[in-house]
């Protein structure tokens, strides 16, 4: 991200009470860089800095794993994964899933896992906490899948061209409010409008600029992995193509 970063050089616990004046755009990657691993029973439930977000049903953070395997036997809620650092592997019931950075996964809401990691690895994760106990499993999103046509935001709300725009869901919540998958555009400029979710974004391609309802201003381009927050006021510029993994909870009313 470029233009205003928030970065974590405050120890940990002052960290978790940073957010911006007003709900916004959070650059998750910086703000949790500085996290290391600290000993704990089970690294990935109880090895974890949490975001303090203003309202609604979800949890963001980040896991930090070190060198080793462990045992997960439950996760409560459906959980979005991304690694920002290192590699880790998850398994169950001879499913295997491998993820590099970049690479994500949703967990649902019960199932259970074993991890393994050569190095320390890094996590950044959105827990939807209202999982709906849909059938147990792990859900890798696949950024080669097949995108098709989808809606381009509202005509009112456009400066200039409106962009084609396409979409692939790998995931979505028995109740329609949880959903993660992947997501492109040609370029485009969206005056502000009110976010009704939560959005976590890593960006395949491209860059795009908001400004927020201050005028704040903040970049994203390829490899970042930010957050929008439920609420905030922002407008959207991006002068090339954009191509995402999106990780989204979105009330049904």
């Amino acid at each position: 991200m470029t233009s205003e970063t928030i970065t974590p050089d405050a120890p940990v616990a002052d960290m978790l009470a940073t957010t911006t004046s007003c709900p916004s755009f959070i650059d998750l990657r910086a703000l949790f860089a500085g996290v290391r691993h600290n000993a704990s029973a089970e690294p990935y439930l109880g090895n974890r800095t949490i975001l303090s977000l203003r309202g609604g049903p979800v949890e963001v953070g980040s896991i930090c794993l070190p060198a080793g395997r462990g045992k997960v036997d439950q996760v409560a809620g459906d959980e979005f994964v991304i690694v920002a650092d290192g590699a880790v592997t998850f398994t169950r019931d001879g499913q295997t899933v491998e993820l590099t950075e970049g690479q994500c996964c949703v967990f649902t809401d019960g199932v259970g896992f074993r991890w393994s990691a050569r190095e320390e690895a890094r996590l950044i994760y959105m827990r939807y906490v209202n999982g709906t106990g849909a059938e147990a499993r792990l859900v890798p999103v696949d950024v080669q899948a097949n995108l098709a046509p989808s809606g381009a935001p509202l005509a009112e709300l456009l400066v200039g061209p409106t962009p084609q725009c396409r979409n692939h869901t790998d995931y979505l919540s028995a109740d329609g409010e949880f959903m993660a998958g992947v997501w492109d555009s040609t370029p485009y400029h969206r005056r502000a409008m009110p976010y009704r979710h939560f959005e976590l974004m890593y960006l395949l391609q491209g860059s795009v600029t908001f400004v927020d309802e201050l005028g704040r201003e903040g970049t994203f381009s390829k490899g970042d992995i930010f957050l929008i927050e439920q609420h905030a006021q922002c407008s959207w510029e991006s002068r090339e193509d954009v191509a995402k993994v999106y990780a989204i909870y979105r009330p049904a009313a």
